[in-house]
């Protein structure tokens, strides 16, 4: 025993002032042990109490979760129904969709297909009237193939001095013949000095003739034209002189030849066969157009010429209306001679349709007198007691007719009744 106080108690230390012996190191490991001691069993109690809260919290959300769970199945077993419901709404929703769109697309085909049958029958249409069309067009063509060839042949004819000539005075005698009656017009006539001018017009009472002169100098007008594509100004200038020089002498050859005093008219007609060389003449040749004026020379193209000619045919129709006059009028009187004759056997007829209307009135009186004597008649009243034929009595009235038993009496009206 004393050992072990003697162990106890011997220094292990110096601290300071204070000596630490083994005792005192036991001493303060037993008091960390018994603190560790107390530290752990608090830390068990709390480690007991945690738990005992962790399970009551574990419990609580069991609970919870339970419960949530068991709201969760319902809700769940709602949302089943719900999705059962839209899925059978859906489904029958579908079903409507799709025979909607079924419906849609049947009319839609069926349109189509008409659209298509329209279509096609309007292309076919199309085709044969664009077929017809290029028929039209192969013959039009065929036409300015055989136009341009005949153009090609006047143009032969044009180049030509005589056959041109003989072009204008065709043309020329063409609208003549035309306008004119066969004896108001000679062609090639030959006046009193010898000449022939192409177209004498025979004007009425007695006047003097018109002539008509068909010929034209086309070379000049065409060395113009030819300038006018290859020549510059002085070509161009030279070739209009020489058409100016040309017209100039033609007009004077007319004037010269054709104008008779007495036997033609004071004016004469210088045909041109053309219209576009006519407008060209009086839009850059005015001086040509006032040379022939005082020359009296009247430059006609040919739609000048046909209204002459129009002109000079109703001229003849009032000349001849006017030797016809007397021929009219005699007319005129025979005619109202008969129209008098008329009048008058008119004027009988409607006497005699005034008799005739007098004699029916006068049957219709009379068949209105039968007809009331019939109505008479038919109402009397015969007795019926005694058998027997109707007599006249010799001593009765002669308005009167009695039965032999006396039950009927007929009373006769006269006839002015």
């Amino acid at each position: 025993m004393n050992d072990l106080l003697t162990l106890l108690s011997a220094p292990l230390g110096q601290l300071g002032a204070t000596t630490i012996t083994l005792g005192h190191a036991l001493a303060g490991i037993g008091a960390v042990v018994l603190l560790l001691f107390i530290w752990l069993a608090l830390g068990l109690r709390r480690m007991g109490r945690a738990r005992t809260d962790a399970a009551e919290d574990a419990a609580h959300a069991a609970r919870e979760a339970q419960a949530r769970l068991v709201e969760l199945t319902r809700v769940q077993s709602e949302m089943q129904g719900r999705m059962a419901t839209i899925a059978e709404v859906f489904g029958s929703r579908q079903n409507e969709l799709n025979k909607a769109i079924s419906e849609r697309l049947d009319a839609m085909t069926g349109r189509l297909g008409q659209t298509m049958t329209e279509q096609t029958k309007s292309t076919h249409e199309s085709l044969a009237k664009l077929q017809e069309r290029l028929a039209v067009i192969d013959t039009a063509q065929g036409n300015i193939q055989t136009l341009a060839g005949q153009v090609v042949q006047l143009q032969h004819i044009l180049s030509n001095k005589q056959t041109r000539g003989a072009f204008g005075q065709s043309r020329m005698e063409a609208i003549v013949a035309d306008g004119l009656p066969s004896g108001a017009y000679e062609f090639q006539a030959t006046l009193s000095n010898g000449n022939r001018p192409d177209c004498l017009v025979r004007m009425p009472n007695g006047a003097p003739a018109l002539v008509v002169d068909a010929k034209f100098p086309l070379e000049a007008w065409n060395a113009i034209r030819a300038a006018a594509e290859s020549e510059g100004p002085e070509g161009q200038k030279t070739a209009a002189q020489a058409f100016r020089r040309d017209i100039e002498v033609h007009i004077k050859a007319i004037a010269e030849k054709y104008l008779i005093n007495g036997e033609t008219q004071e004016t004469a007609f210088m045909f041109v066969p053309s219209e576009s060389i006519f407008a060209e003449i009086h839009e850059n040749f005015e001086a040509l157009v006032q040379r022939a004026h005082r020359a009296r020379i009247v430059i006609v193209s040919p739609s000048l010429l046909m209204l002459s000619i129009q002109v000079i045919q109703s001229v003849l129709k009032d000349a001849r209306m006017r030797e016809q006059a007397h021929l009219i009028q005699g007319e005129v009187i025979r005619l109202m001679e008969d129209v008098g004759r008329l009048d008058e056997r008119v004027r009988k007829l409607q006497g005699h349709f005034a008799m005739t209307q007098r004699d029916v009135e006068q049957i219709l009186t009379s068949t209105e007198k039968v007809t009331k004597r019939g109505q008479r008649i038919e109402a009397l009243e015969f007795g019926m007691e005694q058998a027997g034929g109707i007599s006249a009595d010799a001593e009765t009235t002669p308005q009167e007719v009695r039965s032999p038993t006396g039950s009927l009496r007929l009373r006769v009206v006269d006839g002015d009744d």
